[in-house]
């Protein structure tokens, strides 16, 4: 017997209170937002200043990957009124565990990105170590859990200045001069590939917890069965679509910076396309942006990916709920101590991205297995279109991180 629960007993948003479309746009910025952590910058960032206008042919890769995966899980989870996991579980007993325990594995990979990156922001800002500055960020991380009204506080902080963002690198877009014309070409006629870059891409928007965010929102708003299919379309396109305009201005932004033939700094790439562009204040803004992202990713991560593991305690909720809190304070400062002992934010920050869209193939495969099994869909039958788009990014994705792996012996 699996320990399948019913609707009734996932949690529900107030639904006098919120209205669908509401519910759909939540999970779409909650999927936004965790994907464009400091792991994002960094990324975005780094693969600029090595590939050039190439890297652009990675990033329509990502959109078009980015598109498939949440379009298929985010309709199986929601029409099915299941979590992923339990899903899995249903599939092949024991699957769920496996699937929350590559999750958990995944989250803890992003945490410890995100606690460098947050780490990172401090130090820009303030001149302290990374490695000291991640210290501060996992206390702060879990002064946050123990206060509850800390994590709103941060939330509204973090979507002001994502806006202060997205003006500054348009402002940069405006006044460099940016190569629309190569950055085009080569997107489309790449004179390199590079498997590494987009399998990191693609893990970072959309590997480990990040894919199944959005779904699991909708769920815990109420919204299952097919009757609500339309807003599932518009929450997945929505988040994706914000993520990936952010990702295409700061590519843009970071090719106008490196034509000139300025070489980024390799400790901190991001932060070198603002302080080019917009001096002393682009950078030091930078640092609360940085350091912004990675403590609200590093509650989100935390929280979701521990989330997973209620699945693996079963119907002992008691023992959850007890030591629920202490499995999130492990869990931040297990990421700190790793990220303290490895230093290197930079190259953490694109690691974690790599390591999670090894996670993604596995993942997206056990979704769409379950979209065939009528016992779990009912009388849905799955767009032929998002079943075979599915499995061909599962089979790239697979053979992209194996060409990886074998890339780094």
């Amino acid at each position: 017997m699996t320990n399948k629960p019913s609707k009734n007993d996932l949690p529900k948003i107030d639904q006098a209170s919120r209205s669908p479309w509401s519910i759909a746009m939540g999970a779409a910025f909650l999927m936004a937002m965790a994907a464009v952590g400091p792991g994002f910058l960094t990324q975005t960032a780094t693969f600029t200043g090595q590939m050039g206008a190439n890297f652009g042919f990675a990033i329509l890769i990502c959109i078009i990957f980015d598109v498939i995966v949440q379009m298929n899980i985010w309709r199986i989870i929601v029409v099915s009124g299941q979590k992923a996991q339990t899903l899995a579980n249903e599939i092949f007993p024991g699957l769920g565990y496996v699937l929350s325990f590559l999750v958990a594995v995944g989250g803890l990979f992003f945490n410890i990105g995100n606690v460098g990156g947050a780490g990172l922001g401090l130090n820009v800002l303030f001149g302290i170590s990374p490695e000291n500055g991640a210290v501060i960020a996992g206390l702060l991380a879990i002064i946050v859990f123990v206060v509850k009204n800390a994590l709103t506080v941060m939330d509204r902080t973090v979507q002001v200045l994502a806006v202060v963002k997205v003006a500054i690198l348009i402002y940069i877009i405006v006044v460099m001069a940016v190569p629309y014309q190569q950055a085009v070409q080569h997107t489309f006629l790449p004179t390199k590939v590079d498997f590494y870059s987009i399998v990191t891409i693609v893990g970072g928007t959309v590997g480990g917890y990040i894919s199944f965010s959005g779904g699991h929102r909708l769920l815990e708003g109420g919204l299952t069965g097919k009757k609500n299919i339309k807003y599932v379309n518009a929450g997945a396109l929505t988040g994706i679509g914000v993520a990936s305009v952010i990702r295409v201005m700061l590519f843009l932004a970071g090719l106008a910076v490196v034509v000139t033939g300025t070489k980024l700094d390799p400790t901190n790439p991001a932060a070198s396309i603002f302080k080019y562009a917009a001096g002393n204040f682009g950078y030091k803004f930078f640092g609360i942006l940085l350091f912004a992202a990675g403590m609200t990713s590093v509650l989100g991560s935390t929280f979701t990916s521990t989330s997973f593991l209620d699945y693996a305690v079963g119907k002992n909720k008691n023992f959850y709920q007890n030591y629920h809190k202490i499995l999130v304070i492990g869990f931040i400062v297990i990421s700190t101590v790793v990220f303290y002992l490895i230093g290197s934010p930079a190259k953490v920050l694109v690691f974690v991205g790599a390591a999670n869209g090894f996670i993604l193939p596995i993942s997206l495969a056990i979704l769409l297995l379950a979209s065939r099994n009528h016992k779990l869909m009912g009388d849905y039958h799955h767009p032929k279109w998002l079943t075979y788009t599915g499995w061909l990014v599962v089979i790239f994705m697979a053979y992209a991180s194996i060409e990886t792996l074998l890339g780094l012996f």
